[in-house]
């Protein structure tokens, strides 16, 4: 591959070589590579070599399973010219995907080809420790690398305090406390969070306002929130992608009104790990971890080292997921069943226009 050829303009986006091998059919045919920044109703804003461009999500949409449709931090090639169109995805390296909020039983997917998740925490509010360990089991479970920080450290009384809350419902995560209003903390958070980094949490948990302070500029729109709760207003609107002045990405999304588990089993098991280990010494394999003999779980409670609190956590959000899965396997064999009966039916219309019966 020519030097010429390879988009240097995109390397701040996160384009490299490994992109480039899977790029290369797609430039043989005089596609170019892009990376979505925002997605609105069947059109994209792309991030070329050549700068941005609007372009038709259209050929690639996939009404059937929105987790395959395009979405932002998705690398994409792009038909250039008059219309402007996206005309595949490269495969992703990671994806974070909830639950629909819909009634339908469709994952979405809020970004793609993440490094870093963030998770923003609010210590002007009371600790949601519950929320906490679910944006984590979808954090694990994209691939990508979550850490927890904590905003808003100059409204708290005991920050610290808060902070060893917190790391004992995050074990072997990384932990920040920032301030964006007085500046502490945010120097080590640019150095933690790298890469394609995203910004998730419920609404007032003071996203956009670290995001501003890690990109150096008031480019996200923030809002006031309600004393009373702690919650905000839904100042972003829609998941955009802006370039880092120290180099990778900043994904900014809406506040997370609510966040349902979607396939995330390898997630949760990181996020209770230690209560995997300790059901993997538990006398019986099917340890329910009620009143079993030999229940490590239990035990663990009993003596103080695990909390009462993470095990109901843990089993709450199992049963979620395993609600979730059940609704998806029935959503396929339902698509299965419609295909069966669209088949036989094309089969009879076949052979009564052969004249023939079945």
């Amino acid at each position: 591959m020519s030097s010429s050829a390879f988009p240097q303009a995109l390397t701040a986006f996160g384009w490299d070589e490994s992109l480039e091998k899977d790029f290369s059919p797609y430039r043989a045919a005089g596609l170019v590579p892009a990376r979505i920044a925002a997605v609105d109703r069947g059109r994209c804003d792309a991030i070329t070599e050549h700068g941005p461009v609007r372009a038709d999500t259209t050929p690639v949409a996939s009404p059937g399973d929105p987790v395959q449709g395009p979405c932002t931090g998705d690398w994409a090639a792009l038909r250039t010219g008059e219309h402007p169109a996206v005309t595949a995805l490269l495969p992703r390296r990671t994806a974070i995907v909830r639950s629909s909020a819909s009634q339908h039983s469709h994952g979405q997917v809020l970004a793609a080809n993440v490094d870093t998740i963030a998770i923003a925490v609010s210590l002007a509010a009371r600790l949601a420790l519950g929320r906490v360990e679910r944006l984590l089991a979808l954090a694990w479970e994209s691939g990508a690398r979550p850490v927890i920080v904590l905003t808003k450290a100059d409204r708290s009384d005991d920050p610290a305090a808060a902070e060893a809350e917190v790391a004992a419902a995050a074990p072997g995560v990384d932990i920040v406390t920032v301030s964006a209003t007085t500046g502490d903390g945010v120097d080590i958070a640019a150095a933690v969070l790298t890469g394609t980094v995203v910004l998730i949490g419920p609404s007032g948990a003071g996203k956009s306002t670290l995001g501003n302070a890690l990109l150096g500029a008031e480019l996200l729109a923030t809002g006031a929130v309600r004393d009373q709760d702690g919650k905000g207003r839904h100042t972003t609107v829609r998941r955009e992608l802006l370039p880092l002045p120290h180099g990778g990405v900043l994904i900014d999304t809406p506040g997370l009104r609510g966040v349902g588990l979607f396939d995330a089993g390898e997630g949760l098991q990181h996020t209770f790990a230690e209560i995997e280990e300790l059901a993997a010494e538990c006398r019986f394999a099917d340890c329910a971890h009620e009143r079993e003999p030999g229940c490590a779980v239990r035990a663990a409670i009993e003596d103080g080292t695990l909390p009462r609190r993470r095990l109901d956590s843990y089993r709450k959000l199992l049963r979620e997921n395993a609600w979730a899965a059940s609704r998806n396997d029935a959503r396929l064999r339902a698509e299965r069943e419609n295909n069966r009966k669209a088949i036989t039916k094309w089969q009879r219309q076949h052979y009564k226009a052969n004249g023939r019966d079945r």
